[in-house]
């Protein structure tokens, strides 16, 4: 369901290049040039200041868009920087998706130029962006031995073909051909990764080859070595951040000749669970806008609006062998618009900021309408025991990526020979691993910390069954642990026996397995429960359903998926758009890997 168009404000007169267009000189308007000078961004050969927001498609419903993009006009932006994520375009080798849902790169991008902005194209194949690794398709993972963002050639092979194709939707989009693209990013923070300068050289030319011929630019950390590894000759050089003139003297001495930027100002910054929400210092930030505005330094904001990890999309972090640091649902990002495309103080206070150099500003859009939900009550439904698939039987545990599955849940189940009580070790748990035997829930094994065992009892039966249940909570998207497979990465052993002869049960917890659930008794004392409930709504608005009653899992809303809920929190409310919702009818389910009764939820207007 999409909302109709006239759901929005429609505003008439669009912005190009400082000017005031129509709709229909729009489509009449002279060819623009875009080029980098020794020290400025050139707009028809004239110094030009990028004052960019970012934001993702991706973590948007579509239709939202438009009104997500007139929000950062509003603010004073003149261009609007985009990641694509590879990954949620080629879910599987060489089928491509840039249509679906919130897929349609080159309508966003439209959708920009019809507002009079400008569009940063950052495509990849890497951009980290706190979502599922980084962008890279996990089928990759399927290949033992990959490397990645090198010369590897199962790597390169892919990536060819993706940069292939996403050139062939985009180059029509490029200033040089009457589009809003002025600029390409290179790769995304290479030098914070690896120093590899024919990787990114090759990647640069195959976009070139592919038929981009705007600009382009890299963006790393204002440090030498960073710099150093990541950036290009005759490229312009982003720096995340450019905070003071110290960042972009560094980085001229770095790589003459060519314009600076600030091509990640952070207005606001990531949160991961188990933490509390980060709240960066307003103040300070300003402090570092005002710098940019004074000494006409082009800037990115990252991220302007967050949105929303859907499904199964949010990244993780990790810095060490046993760290493991999952992201929220939750991609507010405490930025200027938050997660429901809402004006926060921090966006006033920007777009005072910013109008005081540039000038009057658009008004500022009607917010979306949000709306509470009496309580629903929910329903014991079914369990993950009675809507298993058929197994594959291997000899030991592997992960998710090699049954081709990229996401969700994995099953693994064995009758251990020989059994004795004693310590039961997942090398490695990825992520989150509940252990039952002979279907009594014995506890869970978390990933992160390197705490990867757990005490097994003594049991009458000579060979009981042993189940592990692994939920995968997002790859690391970030840094030198991203090679992150899902489920049992290795072995499992009993007091230093491996367990071996398996048979493994996939759970995508895709659309396709949630339709497919038929209500059945439960087995109440075993957690893996999913329960189901109906409400009915006379209209519809944006609303978050608030899970502080539940423990761990995740929530399906006529068949979208919300993404996941903790109550370790700091999220305890999903975010669920009114396109999701019907009037009439409408249908939640919810998975929960621990609780074993249902309780009601309602909806709420704010995601605190």
């Amino acid at each position: 369901m999409s909302l109709p168009r006239s759901f929005f404000t429609i505003v008439t007169g669009l912005m190009l290049g400082g000017c005031l267009f129509s709709g229909s000189l729009l489509a009449q308007r002279s060819q623009h040039t875009f080029a980098l000078g020794q020290t400025d961004f050139l707009l028809d050969g004239k110094p030009f200041q990028l004052i960019s927001g970012e934001m993702h498609p991706a973590r948007i419903p579509r239709a939202y868009w438009q009104q997500r993009i007139r929000m950062a006009k509003a603010m004073g932006c003149n261009t609007i920087a985009a990641y694509v994520f590879w990954n949620y375009h080629e879910s599987k080798p060489g089928v491509f998706d840039f249509k679906t849902d919130n897929r349609d790169i080159v309508e966003f991008i439209r959708l920009v130029q019809e507002e009079g902005l400008w569009v940063l194209l950052r495509p990849g194949p890497y951009v980290c962006a706190e979502w599922d690794f980084g962008g890279l398709p996990p089928y990759l993972l399927k290949t033992a031995d990959v490397k990645v963002r090198c010369l590897d050639p199962t790597y390169m092979a892919a990536a060819e073909r993706y940069i292939k194709k996403l050139a062939g939707l985009v180059k029509p989009l490029q200033i040089s051909k009457g589009g809003p693209i002025l600029m390409v990013q290179v790769e995304n923070e290479y030098g914070s990764y690896a120093n590899d300068r024919a990787y990114m050289q090759r990647i640069h030319q195959l976009w070139q080859d592919n038929g981009i011929n705007v600009p382009f630019y890299t963006a790393d950390g204002p440090a030498v070595a960073n710099l150093a590894a990541g950036s290009l000759p005759g490229v312009a050089v982003g720096l995340d951040p450019g905070a003071n003139q110290s960042n972009f003297d560094l980085a001229t001495r770095t790589n003459p000749g060519v314009p600076i930027f600030s091509s990640e100002s952070y207005p606001g910054w990531l949160t991961h669970w188990g933490e509390k929400w980060a709240r960066p210092d307003t103040a300070g930030f300003l402090s570092e806008i005002r710098f940019l505005m004074d000494t006409k330094k082009s800037f990115n904001l990252y991220v302007i609006h967050g949105g929303t990890n859907f499904g199964f999309t949010a990244g993780a972090n990790g810095f060490k062998p046993t760290e493991y640091q999952p992201d929220l649902t939750s991609y507010d990002y405490d930025a200027p618009i938050n997660e429901q495309g809402q004006a926060t103080p921090k966006y006033h206070a920007l777009r005072r900021l910013i109008g005081q150099h540039v000038g009057a500003l658009p008004d500022v859009p009607a917010p979306i309408p949000t709306m509470d939900i009496p309580e629903i009550k929910l329903d014991a439904f079914t369990t993950i025991w009675q809507n298993l698939p058929k197994p594959v039987r291997v000899a030991q545990p592997k992960p998710m990526e090699m049954f081709d599955q990229n996401e969700g849940f994995i099953l693994y189940r064995t009758k251990i020979a020989g059994y004795q009580s004693g310590t039961l070790t997942l090398t490695e748990p990825h992520d989150y691993a509940m252990v039952y035997l002979d279907g009594k829930y014995i506890g869970h094994v978390y990933r992160d910390g390197g705490k990867w065992s757990i005490e097994l009892p003594k049991t009458s039966n000579k060979e009981p069954v042993l189940d592990i249940l692994v939920e995968g909570m997002g790859r690391i998207n970030f840094a030198q642990y991203m090679i992150d497979r899902k489920g049992i990465t290795d072995r499992v052993s009993l007091n230093s026996m491996t367990l071996m002869n398996w048979e493994v049960y996939n759970l995508p917890f895709d659309s396709r397995y949630i339709d497919q659930l038929k209500p059945t008794q439960q087995d109440a004392d075993r957690p893996g429960h999913f329960f189901k409930g109906t409400f009915s709504l006379s209209s519809v608005a944006d609303t978050y359903f608030d899970m502080s009653s539940y423990k761990k899992g995740v929530v399906y809303v006529n068949g979208h998926n919300l993404g996941r809920y903790w109550e370790i929190g700091p999220q305890k409310r999903l975010y669920c758009p009114a396109t999701w919702l019907k009037k009439g009818q409408n249908e939640i389910v919810v998975f929960d890997l621990h609780q074993l009764s249902p309780s009601p939820i309602n909806g709420v207007k704010t995601l605190e």
